[in-house]
């Protein structure tokens, strides 16, 4: 599945190149090319099958700003410890500007870090903060293993699960906050993104086998902050549409029936 994260990575090369860019992220055209994705056109195929790629293409976009917003806001609120769960391509350890004593930890299998780590090397590329990676299957135990590399449950963390539950089924998405939500102290916060009601029967019902589409299997509860509240969150959720407006992006298409607020998550523990 991780790469599936080269292919992030390559939309928000291309996203970095506008002029009118809502981030900017250097390395990810290095990514891109060292997975074989740039300079790349997109597969052939109808014009249902183009619609879809521009709206996955639009989703990570808008959700990379989503977050890193919330990574920003985190910081000023003090919080110096930040956990990235299936980070694969992501290089916010390197983008972002990081205030003194920030402690990034980026979890995910040993086969993605790896790559990432030769890329990083090629690139001679220097984080702006510390930056701890945790080779463990989120299947494992990963909360061991982040405590065995340092992180500190008794002080705040603002953790990011972006373009991760989509993958997981039901029961080790209620696993995965459930372990987030006992290593929280008070105040730590959370950024999510879920796959929005439907959009498994939208998208992968026809999906290329082995496309990331194919294997999506989890979708928002139908009451997201309901959901999070069960679990000690206090949370914000908002549409896809809704945070596109926001960042002077509006979606020209109008918003699924079923799409409600909780595709785009941010909580607080309290």
């Amino acid at each position: 599945m991780w790469a599936t994260a080269v292919g992030v990575a390559r939309v928000r090369a291309l996203e970095t190149e506008r002029a009118d860019a809502l981030f900017h992220d250097p390395l990810a055209r290095a990514f891109a090319t060292a997975g074989g994705l740039w300079p790349s056109s997109p597969p052939p195929g109808d014009e249902a099958a183009r619609r879809r790629r521009l709206a996955v293409s639009r989703s990570i976009v808008i959700r990379t700003r989503f977050l890193d917003d919330l990574l920003r806001q985190s910081s000023a609120a003090g919080i110096r410890q930040v956990v990235l769960l299936g980070a694969g391509m992501d290089s916010r350890a390197f983008r972002m500007d990081w205030p003194d004593g920030t402690r990034l930890f980026e979890v995910d299998t040993a086969a993605p870090l790896d790559f990432k780590a030769s890329v990083l090397r090629e690139e001679r590329t220097v984080a702006r903060c510390e930056r701890i990676t945790v080779a463990v299957d989120l299947r494992a135990d990963w909360p061991g293993a982040l405590a065995a590399a340092g992180h500190d449950p008794a002080v705040p963390t603002v953790w990011i699960a972006e373009g991760l539950l989509i993958y997981l089924p039901a029961d080790a998405v209620e696993l995965l906050l459930a372990r987030i939500s006992a290593q929280s102290a008070a105040g730590s916060r959370m950024g999510l993104t879920l796959g929005s009601r439907g959009v498994i029967e939208r998208f992968g019902a026809d999906a290329v086998p082995g496309s990331a589409a194919s294997l999506w299997v989890s979708e928002m509860p139908d009451d997201p902050v309901g959901w999070l509240a069960g679990h000690g969150w206090e949370a914000d959720a908002h549409t896809l549409h809704e945070r596109a407006a926001a960042y002077g992006r509006p979606i020209g298409t109008p918003p699924q029936d079923e799409e409600r607020p909780g595709g785009l998550v941010s909580a607080v523990r309290r």
